[in-house]
């Protein structure tokens, strides 16, 4: 027995050495942890249980017979978050670059099958030079089996993706239709072509960071969802945004504690909204002034920031955020922010996480550019995912919501629970100087003094329009509020709608437009 033991124990401490040490102080000196470094920050302490440790590739092609590595260049296996059980795959950049093969797949499709079977998280940390040549399309199927696990696994379980290195070619993919994706300034990027192609097919050159770069798809493309400064951060980031999120579809959000207190008036949510309708003001200031102290997570904070995503608390019970930015394009739906928004609401809906919408919108962005990107089918997205989120919705319309954007986002007409607006509301078809300018456009023209009487017809529009009042009256609001009574509201109102259920028309499922 002790020669066995003698035998796996030296397997295992030659697993434990990766692609050997010359490689494992190239990745420190590049700024990154290795794979096994990473799963311990993730993870509570001791919590990892590891799954194929002794796992190796078949091939025998290309002289690859004569070189395997234990593990074969990626570690999978289960652990604890804040002690709620996830699991984890951690690809092992030492290793033949972190590429994958046969058995490498094999390996995290396991780990997928398990997640979903048991209602568990999956976190996967990328670090791979992409699909090991040597196998060819082994390789190859080896992606598209991850892929499909990925599809299926859409909506059932909560899905991370950290880019902690090189993503490229046909790996983008799995993070691609996973639920969130971190990435790591400077270290990591993502491209479906790489630098070089780039160059021979175009002529165009550009380097890997300004194709695919952490910031370059928080700013640009909208891809990832958050950028952490270093390989630490980036998975500390992911253990906080765990505490948000249920283990399955199957589950309520995590409730933290929280003690009720006498008072939950903010009065400093009284002083925000300026008395001038076209100053603008931080949304994200209403947000802090809601929601329990120091519980907003934002999502996306550079892309598209004309609107506001994330999670955040309201006596303890998770909640996810949708609110208009005013400080950026005065808060205007276009393109971009629609396609952010529908996507978050979406996640949200499928897995019973309670919605919070915040709005003050002027409209959607007029222009060429935002036509021919296809605004109509891009702000259809978000009414979509609103129309047919199931969960607890609650608007509360802080300052303007003007024409189709009062619709999409989140009114009572399209399924919201309760709607509420603050006295500076205004709910109109349009501004009133524009639509003054259309109503009384002969009155207008034939007046003496047209300014003056734009001014005087302006006024007379807003008194009727520029309020909340008669969308309370037709019941569209349900109550206009204090500012400083939102939080009491939203702490009553969330209570009484945790047990909502809605029995949606069966279909095998819908169209989004995409």
């Amino acid at each position: 027995m002790k020669k066995g033991i003698d035998t796996l124990q030296s397997k295992i401490a030659e697993a434990w050495k990766g692609g050997g040490e010359h490689r494992i102080e190239h990745q420190h000196q590049k700024g990154k942890l290795t794979a096994r470094e990473r799963i311990e920050v993730l993870l509570d302490q001791n919590s990892f249980e590891e799954l194929g440790m002794l796992v190796t590739h078949r091939s025998v092609d290309f002289g690859m017979d004569k070189e395997k590595y234990y593990g074969d260049g990626v570690i999978t296996g289960y652990g604890t978050i804040h002690s709620r059980p996830v699991y984890v795959f951690s690809q092992d950049f030492t290793v033949f670059g972190g590429s994958l093969s046969e058995a490498h797949a094999e390996k995290i499709c396991r780990i997928m099958d398990l997640a979903v079977a048991n209602g568990i998280p999956l976190i996967g940390l990328n670090d791979s030079g992409g699909a090991r040549i040597q196998e060819g399309v082994v390789s190859l199927g080896g992606y598209a089996d991850i892929f499909y696990r990925n599809t299926l696994a859409s909506g059932v379980i909560p899905q991370i993706s950290a880019i902690m290195g090189p993503c490229a070619g046909g790996a983008v993919y799995s993070p691609a239709i996973t639920d969130f994706i971190f990435m790591v300034d400077h270290t990591s990027y993502m491209f479906v072509t790489g630098p070089n192609v780039v160059k021979t097919v175009t002529n165009e050159t550009i380097t890997s960071e300004e194709l695919g770069g952490a910031m370059t798809h928080a700013s640009y493309s909208g891809v990832a969802h958050l950028v952490a400064e270093n390989d630490v951060e980036c998975l500390q980031s992911i253990r906080r945004l765990m505490t948000y999120l249920p283990q399955s579809r199957l589950e309520k959000t995590p409730k933290m504690a929280y003690n009720l207190q006498p008072s939950e008036i903010r009065p400093v949510l009284n002083t925000i909204i300026p008395d001038n309708p076209q100053q603008p003001y931080d949304m994200k200031e209403i947000i802090s002034g809601i929601i329990d102290a120091d519980s907003f997570y934002e999502l996306h904070a550079n892309y598209a920031e004309n609107i506001v995503i994330g999670f955040g608390r309201i006596g303890g019970q998770s909640i996810g955020i949708v609110a208009n930015q005013p400080a950026h394009l005065a808060g205007v739906l276009d393109v971009n922010s629609s396609k952010k928004g529908a996507r978050f609401v979406r996640f949200c809906d499928a897995f019973n996480i309670p919605l919070l919408v915040l709005v003050d919108v002027p409209g959607f962005l007029p222009g060429k550019d935002q036509e021919w990107n296809a605004i109509i089918t891009n702000g259809a997205k978000l009414l979509y995912a609103f129309s047919e989120a199931t969960v607890p919705r609650i608007t509360i319309i802080t300052r303007k919501a003007y024409g189709g954007a009062y619709d999409v986002m989140n009114s009572k007409h399209i399924g919201a629970d309760f709607n509420y607006a603050w006295p500076s509301a205004e709910i109109a078809v349009m501004g009133s100087k524009g639509a003054s300018e259309i109503i009384f456009r002969k009155e207008i023209a034939g007046a003496s003094d047209p300014v003056a009487k734009l001014a005087e017809m302006e006024s007379r529009y807003a008194d009727k329009f520029a309020n909340p009042y008669l969308a309370a009256e037709r019941g569209y609001v349900d109550e206009i509020i204090e500012p400083q009574k939102t939080r009491e509201k939203l702490l009553k109102s969330y209570a009484v709608l945790r047990n909502k259920q809605i029995a949606a028309p069966t279909k095998k499922h819908g169209n989004i437009p995409l």
